[in-house]
């Protein structure tokens, strides 16, 4: 028996099934056929159903575009929501709702973090993708600690300056950094 295909395409299924169904094979064995070389990729109603639509003269094998329901996610919709993102990163759901009051806020939930591609840290919203030299210029630093700490050892953490945000009772997060700096 020859190997599976894995992860056909729609149209490539539908394309099996309309050459077996110009062999004149009965939708029964079509799919027989289409379990024993793809796996169980599509039941035997679907391929019942594409059978007859290739009986009706239908020819084409890709699916027809759908309307379906709109978008509420328009351009300027977004351009005032990166606006008020870029103005206060602190910003919450609620209060970017009262500024774009005419969508609901799980709409403005799905644009901020799909669309616009953001997530909360710490608080903030900040974008989710670095760029390729945002990515090196951190791995650069990385390197230089690790080097730095491996050079002078538990003395380099003694003189870590924190930031100005960083509460009193978050300086239990620099042991950490010294524990799995120790590995």
């Amino acid at each position: 028996m020859a190997a599976s295909i894995q992860n056909p395409v729609k149209c490539e299924e539908r394309s099996v099934i309309r050459f077996l169904h110009a062999k004149v094979e009965c939708p029964e064995d079509s799919h027989r056929q289409i379990v024993s070389v793809y796996g169980n990729i599509m039941n035997r109603h679907n391929v019942t159903k594409w059978c007859r639509a290739f009986s009706e003269d239908r020819t084409d094998v890709h699916e027809e575009h759908r309307t379906g329901r709109p978008s509420v996610i328009s351009d300027a919709l977004l351009r005032r929501t990166e606006e008020a993102m870029q103005a206060n990163t602190r910003l919450t759901l609620r209060k970017l709702h009262k500024i774009v009051p005419e969508v609901f806020i799980t709409t403005l939930h799905e644009c901020v973090t799909v669309t616009l591609g953001y997530h909360k840290l710490c608080a903030r919203w900040v974008p989710k993708m670095l760029t390729e030299g945002n990515r090196k210029k951190r791995m650069g630093f990385a390197f230089d600690l690790v080097t730095r700490y491996a050079e002078t050892g538990d003395e380099f953490l003694n003189h870590i300056v924190t930031a100005p945000d960083l509460a009193p009772n978050n300086l239990h997060l620099l042991l950490y950094l010294k524990r799995d700096l120790a590995r």
